[in-house]
């Protein structure tokens, strides 16, 4: 939802923030107020072309900032995080533009290029009026109504999935045939390679090991002697600390006989002399172990040379080497049985290609079976709105390709992210004339209207929270303005509707209304907005039946009108 809308010194308006609601939000006002300035730079903040021509004369630039609602909006909340913004509920998009028209663009205080901005703004707001921001105009927005009309999500993704997996397998082709040459150039280093690796064969952590051993056989003689004086030291001579732990263990004892503050003192001395035997045991049995082997030496330090030569050729570290080995190992099994590779991937992706091809036909037919059902509720929804010879068609193509990946009997057709299926919204919306593409219906009004249908047709599934309609009463009045206001009010249950109207019928069904004034002060032209009570909203509607006298008989109009909407 578009909470609130900040300009300053844009065009005709110097300072002015306009808190919108929920609902139907109706802006109205004199011919030449600024209407079309408020949704000119609503367009601006959403990525629109700008230039310096739209500064209020006096001033160095324009500021616009939206403040928007998007809890639970998904789509803005992936593309926000993958591009490394903060999300949060609310979202804050600001557009500076100087006299130079220069622009600089923010969102949630942050920097970001326009192209970003209009990339979040497509996912929020639809302007139905001469801007850019009408998805139902960009033909590439029609396959993804379509299939959301149709609830074919699960049918779409089962695609994806198979189709993923297709460009994987081709992925690795690409490879593998960009390898070829390179393996059978290399094969014959790679051989070389594997066999000096091979006539070492390095094993996980051994370097460690054999170095442990080498120290230890350097030192043997150190270790010989050390562990002789220890063992002495601790039990075999006269004076050892075995001989002396006894003796202290035998006073303690009887100092513990005589008092028995003595007996933990006791009970530490015996453990102590424990320790002593554990210890003089392991060094007993350590040094009866020692060996003087001047060749597993030799043995050693050759071993440690061909490890070092092969880390010193092949990687920083011994595992790296194994690493290496298996890597240049694999290569050459590759290269040794290249055609029978290629030939087992060609068979998984023709496998794979009739998956997807089977999926792509069935996503293909349920596709013209929803193309058909809509067609139909759109004209419906058109009569109501005052076109009653509108035709829509939902016209579905398929480009032909010799590589395509989607099979249909002896045809290949080009096969993209959401099927083979290139879908466009054609219309005609007077008899007699042919239908034409959507995108290039010109009149504003029935651009705006066939909008209107479309968009209460597809409202529940289309994600788009808030839409935005200029000029949708033109040509229109009587029963058909009112049947526009129903279908507005209608929508708005689904989507926050931001609607400009010259039509009393129309304003009537508003939640909150806006009317924009123009005036002059201090000898400059200035356009406010202001939100009406509804004693005002009431005035609005009757001025608009009535023109600038506003009586008795309007008044009761306009009431009549509101009730009616209610």
């Amino acid at each position: 939802m578009l909470k609130t809308l900040y300009i300053k010194n844009f065009a005709l308006i110097e300072e002015l923030t306009i808190e919108f609601g929920s609902g139907l939000n109706i802006i109205t006002g004199e011919t030449g107020a600024g209407k079309s300035i408020l949704l000119g730079a609503l367009g601006l903040v959403l990525g629109e072309r700008a230039s310096g021509d739209i500064v209020r004369k006096g001033s160095d630039k324009a500021i616009i900032e939206a403040t928007l609602d998007v809890t639970n909006n998904k789509r803005v909340s992936a593309v926000l995080a993958a591009n490394e913004y903060d999300v949060e509920a609310d979202i804050l998009l600001r557009r500076e533009i100087s006299v130079k028209s220069q622009t600089r663009c923010f969102i949630n205080d942050s920097p970001a290029t326009l192209s970003f901005l209009k990339e979040v703004g497509d996912l929020l707001i639809d302007i139905h009026g001469q801007h850019e921001h009408q998805s139902l105009l960009k033909v590439d927005t029609h396959l993804r109504l379509l299939d959301e009309y149709g609830g074919l999500g699960g049918l779409v993704e089962e695609y994806q999935s198979a189709y993923s997996a297709l460009k994987k397998l081709k992925s690795e082709q690409a490879e593998l045939l960009k390898k070829e040459k390179t393996l059978r150039d290399k094969k014959n280093l790679y051989e070389y390679q594997l066999k000096e690796i091979n006539a070492v064969a390095p094993e996980p952590n051994e370097e460690q090991a054999l170095e442990t051993e080498q120290n230890i056989l350097e030192n043997a003689e150190k270790l010989f002697e050390a562990t002789s004086r220890l063992y002495e030291m601790l039990y075999e001579s006269d004076d050892s600390v075995h001989n002396r732990l006894v003796e202290a263990r035998n006073v303690l004892q009887d100092l513990a006989r005589i008092d028995k503050s003595f007996s933990e003192s006791s009970a530490d001395a015996q453990s102590a002399q424990a320790v002593v035997d554990e210890i003089t045991k392991f060094t007993q049995s350590y040094n009866s172990r020692i060996e003087f082997n001047a060749e597993r030496l030799e043995e050693l330090r050759e071993r440690l040379g061909a490890l070092r030569l092969l880390r010193k050729k092949y990687g920083g570290s011994l595992e790296e080497v194994i690493m290496y080995r298996k890597q240049i190992a694999a290569e050459v099994s590759l290269a040794e049985n290249f055609e029978d590779e290629i030939k087992k991937l060609r068979g998984h992706i023709s496998d794979e290609r009739e998956t997807v091809s089977e999926i792509a036909l069935r996503l293909s037919q349920k596709r013209q079976e929803v193309g058909k059902r809509l067609s139909k509720v759109i004209e419906e929804e058109l009569k109501h709105l005052g076109i009653p010879e509108g035709h829509l068609a939902v016209n579905l193509d398929h480009t032909a390709s010799a590589e395509g990946d989607i099979i249909e009997g002896k045809q290949h057709y080009t096969a993209g992210e959401f099927g083979y299926d290139e879908v466009e919204f054609f219309i005609s919306t007077n008899r007699g004339e042919d239908l034409k593409p959507l995108v290039k219906v010109a009149s504003g009004g029935e651009v705006s209207r066939v909008m209107l249908s479309l968009k209460t047709v597809l409202a529940k599934s289309d994600r788009l929270p808030i839409l935005v309609f200029d000029e949708i009463d033109t040509g229109i009045s009587g029963k058909i303005a009112q049947a526009v206001g129903f279908s507005l009010r209608d929508l708005s249950r689904y989507h926050q509707i931001i609607a400009i109207t010259h039509l009393p019928q129309i304003a009537a069904m508003a939640d909150l209304h806006f009317r924009v004034r123009k005036f002059t002060e201090k000898q400059r032209t200035v356009s406010t907005v202001e939100l009406l009570s509804q004693t005002e909203h009431q005035k609005e509607v009757a001025r608009l039946l009535s023109g600038t006298e506003i009586t008795e008989a309007s008044l009761r109009s306009a009431q009549e009108l509101i009730e009616a909407a209610k």
